[in-house]
């Protein structure tokens, strides 16, 4: 299972990667992981998973517990819920809080630092390199 993962660091910037991380499976929300169980190159780091969304899009939330899709009432804070009036609440899908074969997508924060920076592992980022053909 290829998982889209990214990597948010403190200062703002973050990372994309695409990784077979099989170590990842059965992990829940808030559960800090090795950086070594995402890719080798990020050996020496440690990260908290904070979120993610299944392949059909639905996000993950910390209170839904195991790995199935449910429909639970929710007021403001969720995307996709904009109630206007005071007590209403809406029905919505959410993913469980448990990384499986369903979940596609997986945000990690960074905890501990590595000796190498990211910027040196995943190399310039999009944004960097059109300002670079733009100078030129």
């Amino acid at each position: 299972m290829v998982f889209k993962i990214n990597i948010a660091e403190k200062n703002g910037k973050t990372y994309h990667l695409e990784a077979e991380a099989q170590e990842l499976l059965e992990k829940s929300l808030h559960d800090k992981i090795e950086g070594t169980d995402v890719s080798n190159e990020l050996g020496g780091y440690e990260f908290e998973i904070t979120g993610g969304s299944d392949k059909e899009g639905f996000p993950m939330r910390t209170d839904v517990e195991g790995v199935a899709r449910r429909r639970i009432f929710l007021t403001n804070g969720v995307v996709g819920t904009k109630l206007n009036r005071k007590g209403v609440r809406l029905r919505k899908s959410i993913a469980g809080n448990t990384v499986s074969q369903l979940t596609s997508q997986i945000n990690l924060k960074v905890i501990k630092a590595g000796n190498t920076s990211l910027d040196e592992i995943f190399g310039k980022t999009k944004k960097e390199e059109k300002a670079e053909e733009s100078k030129e």
